[in-house]
This record gives C-alpha cells, sequence and structure tokens, in this order.
C-alpha cells in the first residue's frame, strides 16, 4: 500500500488522524511520537506513553511482546487512526505502507496489482508503465508480471507487496511484519534484498518485527516496547555500518548486541 501526500508536514493530536498546528519537528526528523497513548472503544489500553522520533534516513524497528501497540503506532503514523492522547508530528511527500499480509487483489496480475497506487493517482499511462518495470526490477519479480496472486509463493507475494509500495517513491516506508510468515530461508533473502532497496532508495523505515536478529541485522536503531499498555522501554543504537551482509550476523558484536536487547525483553515479560 502506498499513500500519497501533499503535505509538507503533518500533525496528528488526540482525537483527530490528520490536521495542523504550530507543533514542529525537530531537525531532521520525519517522525515524532511524543506522549502518545491509545485507547480504544471497548475501554482496552493498547498504549500508555510513547515517546521517541525517527530521523531522516534512519532505518528503526520496533520489537515487543503481542499486544503492545507496535501496529497501532504504524496506523496512527500513517493517519489510519488517531492517538487518544499525545501527538504524532511527521513530514513526508509520500508514505509507503508494507502489511503482515501481502493483500494482492487476486483478479489482478502482479503488474496490475504493483500499477493499482499509479492507477488511482492518475499517473499517465507510460508513467506508469516504466514505474512499474522499475518496481519489478527493484524486487526481482522479472518473469512473473503476468502470473496471478494464487500462483505465488509467500515470498513472491510480499516481494509484490513491495513493489505496489514502492511505486510513488515514498520517503517514509512503514513495515508491519511484512516476512512473519514466511520461512527462514526466504526471509533471510528478502532481508537482504530489503537493505538493498534501503540503501538505494535512501527512504526512512519504521520496521516492526518479533525477531530480535532480523531488528538488529535491519536496523540503525532498535525500539523495545514493554506490554499492554504498551510504552518504550528501552532504545539500542546498532553500530553496524552499512551496506551489510549475512555475514555481520555471525560476528561476537551482533551477537552481543542481540543478547542485550533479548534482556531487555525478558525484563519486560517478568
Amino acid at each position: 500500500m502506498t499513500i500519497p501526500s501533499a503535505r509538507a508536514s503533518r500533525t496528528a493530536h488526540a482525537g483527530e488522524a490528520t490536521g495542523r498546528s504550530d507543533g514542529r519537528l525537530p531537525a531532521e526528523s520525519v517522525l515524532q511520537f511524543t506522549g502518545v497513548g491509545k485507547t480504544f472503544r471497548d475501554g482496552t489500553e493498547a498504549l500508555g506513553d510513547v515517546s521517541f522520533g525517527v530521523r531522516r534516513g534512519e532505518f528503526v524497528s520496533i520489537v515487543g511482546p503481542s499486544g503492545c501497540g507496535k501496529s497501532t503506532l504504524l496506523r496512527m503514523a500513517s493517519g489510519l487512526s488517531a492517538p487518544s492522547k499525545g501527538r504524532i508530528l511527521s513530514s513526508y511527500s509520500s508514505l509507503g505502507y508494507v502489511f503482515q499480509d501481502a493483500t494482492l487483489l487476486p483478479w489482478r496480475t502482479v503488474e496490475k496489482n504493483i500499477e493499482l497506487p499509479l492507477l488511482l493517482s492518475e499517473v499517465p499511462k507510460e508513467a506508469r508503465a516504466e514505474r512499474v518495470r522499475k518496481a519489478i526490477d527493484l524486487v526481482g519479480l522479472n518473469g512473473f508480471e503476468k502470473h496471478y496472486p494464487r500462483t505465488l509463493s509467500g515470498g513472491m507475494a510480499m516481494r509484490t507487496s513491495l513493489a505496489r509500495a514502492l511505486t510513488l517513491d515514498p520517503d517514509l516506508f512503514l513495515f508491519d511484519e511484512p516476512f512473519g510468515s514466511l520461512d527462514a530461508i526466504t526471509r533471510e533473502r528478502l532481508n537482504e534484498e530489503l537493505l538493498h532497496i534501503y540503501r538505494g532508495q535512501g527512504f526512512t523505515g519504521v520496521f516492526v518485527t518479533h525477531s530480535i536478529p532480523e531488528a538488529v541485522y535491519l536496523s540503525s536503531r532498535v525500539v523495545v516496547m514493554c506490554g499492554r499498555p504498551g510504552c518504550v522501554v528501552a532504545e539500542f543504537a546498532v553500530p553496524f555500518e552499512y551496506p551489510r551482509t549475512l555475514d555481520v550476523q555471525y560476528s561476537t558484536e551482533f551477537a552481543d548486541l542481540s543478547r542485550q536487547v533479548s534482556e531487555s525483553l525478558r525484563e519486560v515479560y517478568q
């Protein structure tokens, strides 16, 4: 899913999905949560008091127990949901959103699914074709353009979803456990491909995952959340320079950092 936006900045307050205010983002920030909470109509308090920011060009992963509000944070960042309290400031020209499920339309081919956000945005036909071709090249789907979703593996379906989100060249990308249902080998391969795209496209990324190694491998920073109501309990800077290869996962430094993140999560469960 790609959400085009002509806004230079956006502020979401408690009780409203979008709007403008005099609030300002810190320098070089794309996204800022300040005292954000979310209580649903049935009384469930999903988020308590969340405050952290994402700088331009960062790739930030969020880890935490199931039900701690990770996905809710992404929905509020995108404007699909409003906070019950606090404020969300963001600045982007186009937003990409990749969900846990590929959410492909079964009656459209791979290339027609990828084309959809461009069609809805009324991009001219020739420009659509060029952007779709470029996105297909980026995710390695050449030769599968005319295939339908039912014929795709889980990895190919997720590649299609990623390509669809890439078509409008988002500068902020939200990922909600996109590889969680895939087998280990496919997930590892897609992690490598995502890092390659990230370095090539230069977007800012926020990635929700339950996998600590995945979070450390992909990210420049890892944010750890506690259980419901969700709040931030720790943040870890990831020292490994980009570009990264899978070999970094076998280093002592990678193991040490993964252990620290794991320990902070274990404290949440106690």
